[in-house]
């Protein structure tokens, strides 16, 4: 026969053990959505200061925010900013508040996977994270059509204000994302992208 003081450390080390297991959250499924129409509207350009407010967006929601605090993206124009580091220098730019970055990964959007081993830039005095102009970050411009299009194989993995990691893949900048657009006619300065966001914080998976 066991002594009654075993026995009870017996049952009172399961319990314990079961009541640890229990309250241990399950992970939060990785999330793969498309943004649609995301307006990026600026004053200014050809010549003149750009400038007016950025279109924040948070990836937690999956939508616009005019939060201060709690975006990850902001877009005006062709330029995406990030909640990481300092301001650039431009006008009407939001505040950097958080500790959010962005990578340019070359390889399909499927292939891009995870995010561990990426360097991180933020944006800082004088350059976004992101490069503005044509073929230097995500897009290239084509003058003689007026056509702003995402280069192929380039995603932007996006690390949150908050160290979760997004990945991002500009589908079309173009209002409704006409599969030809015509820059002469069609709305520009609307982003549609799809993108996964994974988040559970310190997780780098992007499927």
């Amino acid at each position: 026969m066991k002594p009654k003081f075993l026995t009870l450390l017996f049952i009172a080390t399961a319990f314990i053990s079961c009541s640890d297991d229990d309250n241990v959250p399950a992970p939060l499924a990785v999330e793969s959505k498309t943004a649609s129409n995301i307006p990026a509207p600026q004053t200014g350009g050809q010549g003149q200061p750009v400038g007016g407010p950025f279109t924040k967006f948070s990836f937690e929601t999956g939508a616009v925010t005019t939060s201060d605090t709690d975006w990850d993206i902001a877009f005006r124009g062709t330029t995406i900013a990030v909640n990481g580091g300092a301001v650039t220098g431009t006008d009407d730019e939001p505040e950097r508040n958080g500790n959010g970055g962005a990578s340019i990964a070359s390889g399909t959007f499927a292939s891009i996977n995870d995010a561990s081993g990426l360097t991180f830039a933020q944006d800082a005095d004088g350059a976004f994270a992101i490069p503005t102009g044509s073929d230097n970050g995500w897009y290239n411009y084509n003058p003689q059509v007026n056509i702003v299009s995402a280069i192929p194989g380039k995603v932007l993995v996006i690390k949150t204000h908050d160290d979760k990691y997004a990945k991002v893949e500009v589908l079309s900048y173009y209002k409704d994302a006409p599969a030809e657009p015509d820059g002469f006619v069609d709305e520009s300065r609307f982003y549609t992208f799809n993108y996964v966001y994974n988040p559970n914080e310190g997780q780098t998976s992007l499927q």
